[in-house]
């Protein structure tokens, strides 16, 4: 046995906002880490005197604390832009440690986009920062639920505004989409041939052209194209009757074109339990479904759900991924 394969899984989880809840859930899902992945160790990346105060002192001895000091306090439910770059350094320190292989995956906590714009570096979300981080010329944006069939949704676009999004779709990105999709649900989930169902994007998936013509011209082709690549890919449905037991019985994934077309289905389904995972990436990372709830940070009242799943979902990418390059 290698090295490589006999050595525990490392994790790498970044707390993310530090007025928000991100501290708190992380030492509350971490409690459970010996139990729950006895294999594995966890690297929290944070200011150590904000964990302890948020999150109190006592940490498994599976985690280690990696020490980032904040550039100005933090209150609970109390954004200062002062601390935007805080929040980048950790997610950055993170990303050069998975890409240099010191960790296997990491999983991230909330952050929040306005309070890094603030601070006067500009930011969209997550996703892409990865991306341009590691240099990988497109990603797709994935959140999942649990359980045996979890109903997984994919985005073809993320966070632009509604009236950009015809624009941003072009058959070229779709079948370059669904191959990310249909390869990383393969190399990371272990689905030896995952089934994806395309929405349209308009009504009706355009009504035969009525009302609208992207469903014609570029997501139909873009089906055509990935098929005769061999990708279990049909479509395009209709978005408001897609997302139902007789559909997805037989479903490993669901491909929306915008963010706001698959996600609140998904939120509904899932919310509190979901994940989110970023497809396409030299490295692995996960986070989890919801924001970084301000109103709840400090109060001991946050659920812990999402980032246990997170933490479940990158425990098993990274091990499925190591046990591919062994075999």
């Amino acid at each position: 046995m290698s090295t490589a394969a006999a050595r525990p899984l490392a994790i790498a989880i970044t707390t993310g906002e530090p007025a928000g809840v991100g501290p708190e859930l992380t030492a509350a899902a971490l409690k459970q880490a010996h139990e729950r992945w006895p294999s594995a160790r966890f690297t929290v990346l944070g200011d150590r005197d904000l964990l302890t105060a948020r999150a109190g002192s006592e940490w498994p001895a599976a985690v280690e604390i990696e020490h980032h000091a904040l550039a100005v306090p933090a209150k609970a439910g109390k954004l200062n832009a002062s601390n935007g770059r805080y929040v980048l350094g950790l997610l950055d320190a993170a990303i050069d440690g998975a890409v240099s292989g010191r960790f296997d995956a990491i999983v991230t906590a909330p952050l929040q986009k306005s309070t890094i714009n603030d601070a006067g570096v500009p930011f969209t979300g997550h996703t892409e920062y990865l991306a341009e981080r590691t240099n990988t010329p497109r990603v797709v944006m994935m959140l999942a639920g649990s359980g045996e069939r979890p109903l997984r949704v994919a985005l073809a676009t993320t966070h632009l505004p509604l009236k950009d999004v015809s624009a941003a779709l072009s058959i070229d990105g779709l079948v370059e989409t669904l191959t990310i999709i249909n390869h990383d649900l393969r190399a990371h989930f272990g689905l030896p041939a995952p089934r994806i169902l395309v929405t349209g994007l308009n009504p009706h998936a355009g009504e035969n052209g009525y009302l609208g013509r992207e469903e014609i011209e570029v997501i139909t082709p873009a089906l055509e194209r990935a098929r005769a690549l061999g990708i279990d890919a049909p479509g395009p449905y209709p978005a408001d009757t897609l997302f139902q037991p007789r559909y997805l019985k037989d479903a490993d994934c669901v491909l929306a074109m915008f963010h706001d077309q698959g996600l609140p289905v998904l939120k509904y389904a899932t919310f509190g339990e979901g994940i989110n995972v970023t497809l396409g990436l030299p490295i692995i990372r996960t986070s989890v479904d919801h924001g970084t709830a301000l109103d709840l940070a400090g109060t001991g009242r946050a659920d812990c759900g999402s980032m246990i799943a997170a933490i479940d979902a990158a425990v098993t990418m990274a091990r499925h991924k190591r046990q591919t390059r062994a075999a």
